[in-house]
């Protein structure tokens, strides 16, 4: 490396992003993830004995993949290579691969291929790896924000381990940004910063368990504000506010987010929490989702979990859905939240869907039941011939609507698929049908 490469890397390593320099170097600087590193654990063993295995490091943007990737690479003995998967191809991977085999062939030193947003290749890209992981040549240390069962070849994942990185705790951002203020080597040490306490939980607030937006959100803050006749750099709450914008909800509509936040949007309105069901909507709404996509799950929440407990409920969910397609965003916020809050709200019960369920199975798995006689079609001539109809009762005929009678095929006049619960409407429908029986 000449002298003018060797300058231009210093500077960039000086003027890097606050994050960038900050970054731990040992497993002993590494804030959060002590289910992974701390005293005992598994990556903190691994990475003291120096037995790296491959792995899948999945969690949120700014939780220290890439970091402890760097930290594995820092004290292993093993040649550490790094590929960016928005910038690589087969050919990147076959140049390490080819360098791995010499390495391990010639010297018996093994190499570890750090690869960034793994669930950036594609299939083709993902096969190129797994002959050279399933041999051992390389060891993989993957970086994804996304699901990797959903990501990862299935091959390529069975020889893996995966690591699931969390959100960063506030005491663990806390522990941060104290760090940067005071690092005079590293960090903003060197500035004369009064940041208070209104500030320092806002920041924390918003940075949402990322080390990454807090860390430069603190530096952009202290690096726009212009210190006082006493070089004193005043950070108030509206300089923070500045500096971030508008708080995104972390939410990706392909992702695990979306199917997170959907599932926890219909278990509230399952379990008659609404304020949980208007949190998790406005979430949803927030982060741009389809509103009728939200609209549809509505539906199936008013059939699925309310059923004829209250069946106004499917009217009103269907109501909203027309609504909003009528009305478009932003107001379409609101028939959603009214839906959203009725069903949430409404008597419960699952017997519809226990039903039709029940039914499927008994035609799928049993022997296929025929029609009984009085009850086939009787609207065409010849039919009376062939006997069908025979027999039949008409209800309407007899007092209350009603007269007993077989309408279940041979075999299946004891199955009970449809179980009213004790819930609003049903429990009237529950005990007309006792009576009727009864009587």
């Amino acid at each position: 490396m000449d002298m003018f490469t060797m300058a231009m890397e210093d500077s960039l390593k000086r003027n890097a992003p606050l994050a960038d320099r900050m970054r731990p170097q040992t497993i002993n600087e590494f804030v959060g993830q002590q289910h992974l590193i701390g005293e005992g654990n598994f990556l903190n063993r691994a990475i003291k004995a120096d037995r790296i295995t491959s792995m899948i490091l999945f969690g949120p943007p700014g939780t220290g993949k890439t970091t402890l990737a760097m930290i594995i690479a820092n004290s292993t003995n093993m040649r550490f290579e790094k590929l960016s998967a928005v910038t690589s191809g087969v050919k990147d991977i076959r140049e390490v691969i080819n360098k791995a085999e010499e390495d391990l062939k010639f010297y018996n030193k093994r190499t570890i291929l750090f690869i960034d947003e793994i669930h950036r290749f594609n299939k083709a890209q993902q096969d190129a790896l797994l002959p050279f992981v399933e041999k051992g040549i390389i060891i993989l240390i993957g970086a994804t924000t996304e699901n990797p069962y959903f990501e990862v070849n299935k091959a390529l994942l069975s020889r893996c381990m995966v690591l699931t990185l969390e959100h960063l705790e506030r005491q663990d951002l806390l522990n941060l940004l104290n760090r940067a203020l005071t690092d005079k080597e590293k960090g903003l040490g060197n500035y004369n910063v009064d940041i208070d306490q209104d500030s320092i939980d806002y920041l924390i607030t918003v940075a949402d368990g990322d080390a990454r937006v807090l860390l430069n959100s603190l530096e952009i803050g202290v690096l726009s504000t212009p210190s006082d006749e006493k070089g004193l750099i005043k950070i108030d709450l509206d300089t923070i506010r500045e500096c971030i914008q508008v708080k995104k909800a972390i939410y990706d509509k392909d992702g695990d987010e979306h199917y997170d936040t959907i599932s926890a949007f219909i278990k509230s309105m399952r379990g008659t929490d609404p304020n949980a069901t208007i949190y998790w909507l406005g979430k949803m709404i927030n982060a741009g989702e389809d509103p009728k996509f939200i609209a549809r799950r509505i539906i199936i929440c008013a059939s699925e979990d309310v059923g004829n407990a209250d069946p106004t409920a499917l009217q009103v969910a269907v109501a909203a859905f027309n609504a909003v397609s009528i009305i478009g965003m932003p107001e379409g916020r609101i028939p959603l939240a009214q839906a959203a809050l009725y069903v949430a709200t409404a008597p419960k019960s699952n017997s519809s869907i226990v039903a039709i369920d029940g039914a499927l199975d008994d035609i799928k798995n049993l022997e296929t039941a025929r029609v009984p006689l009085h009850l086939k079609d009787t609207h065409y001539k010849g039919s009376e011939k062939l006997g069908h109809g025979k027999d039949y009762k008409y209800p309407h005929d007899y007092p209350f609507n009603y007269i007993p009678q077989d309408y279940l095929p041979e075999g299946f006049k004891d199955k009970e698929y449809y179980k009213p619960s004790e819930n609003g409407f049903e429990q009237g429908i529950k005990e007309r049908l006792a009576k009727l029986k009864k009587d």
